[in-house]
């Protein structure tokens, strides 16, 4: 539907591996299940309105299916995740330490600060208890207090770019992030450009096996996704995401997350998501916007992994 989804050489590529393997669409001929899984993303954006981006990286080939691919989102909170991995491979190149306290006063205090709130009377946390709050709880101020460890919104953007991210910018702290109005690009990435970073986070080199693993179980860990993208994963397969909401008056509200899921005995698929709703909704969350993510997390697991 959209050049953009996939390009021609991957679908070559794709159908090449896989062949035309018949899928239960009337009595029609099925398309192959790369290109089913672009289709279906489409469908579905047209079916709950608003504009959905949504990738499906298989970490083996590092082929790439999805909706909207290369157009730009509002991150929200799941900068946090990468946040979260820039500071522990800070720690792996000896540059911080796990142990080392960052103090804080009321006037760091934003809005959700659920663990930093707690601990606001012993004046800091550890640089660990702080990456590990970020990314578990999405609180705000821990990730303010990280972001301000790396040189800033600016610091963190050139940490992607020397990761090899073109895409994903920070520009902005926590709450302000949050506010990206239609057609600006600041504290944006794009579905493919967070899968392949994410990918190269969790089953990459780019850190080392233990803070791999560190991060890994923090993912694991975290609650906010559970009716989102892992809600669409089979029950038996091990997944973990890192979420971000934003709702504010004349903004169609935002829903994302971003997913590392285990099939057993099979390599992992990385899974981003970013819903904006047709109209500013506001208030609360709904779970019918959350099931929106759940629905993406079906048709990826439909990608037949190999």
């Amino acid at each position: 539907m959209q050049d953009a989804n996939f390009s021609r050489r991957s679908l070559l590529a794709a159908t090449t591996a896989w062949g035309f393997q018949a899928l239960a669409f009337a009595d029609t001929p099925a398309p192959p299940p790369f290109a089913a899984v672009a289709d279906r993303l489409a469908r579905l954006e047209r079916t709950v309105g608003g504009r959905l981006g949504a990738a499906v990286l298989h970490t083996a080939t590092g082929e790439v299916v999805g909706n909207r691919l290369d157009e730009r989102f509002g991150m929200c909170s799941t900068f946090k995740l990468p946040l979260a991995a820039a500071i522990l491979r800070e720690v792996d190149q000896g540059r911080m330490r796990m142990d080392q306290w960052v103090p804080f006063t009321q006037a760091e205090m934003v809005p959700h600060a659920p663990v930093t709130a707690a601990q606001l009377a012993k004046g800091g946390m550890t640089v660990r208890d702080l990456a590990e709050a970020a990314q578990k709880t999405s609180d705000n101020v821990a990730a303010n207090l990280l972001i301000q460890l790396i040189g800033g919104p600016a610091g963190m953007t050139a940490i992607l770019r020397a990761m090899g991210d073109t895409q994903t910018r920070v520009d902005r702290m926590e709450p302000d992030m949050n506010r990206v109005m239609p057609g600006e690009e600041h504290d944006t990435t794009t579905p493919r450009a967070m899968a392949e970073t994410v990918s190269r986070i969790v089953t990459g080199r780019w850190l080392s096996k233990a803070s791999t693993a560190l991060l890994t179980s923090w993912m694991v860990e975290t609650d906010t996704g559970r009716k989102r993208l892992r809600a669409g994963f089979p029950k038996d397969w091990r997944a973990g995401d890192k979420t971000g909401t934003a709702m504010a008056p004349g903004m169609a509200d935002k829903y994302n997350d971003l997913a590392v899921v285990w099939p057993k005995g099979k390599p992992p698929l990385v899974v981003t998501a970013f819903y904006e709703t047709p109209v500013a909704r506001g208030g609360r969350m709904r779970d019918a916007d959350q099931r929106v993510l759940a629905d993406v997390g079906r048709i990826a697991t439909q990608w037949q992994v190999r």
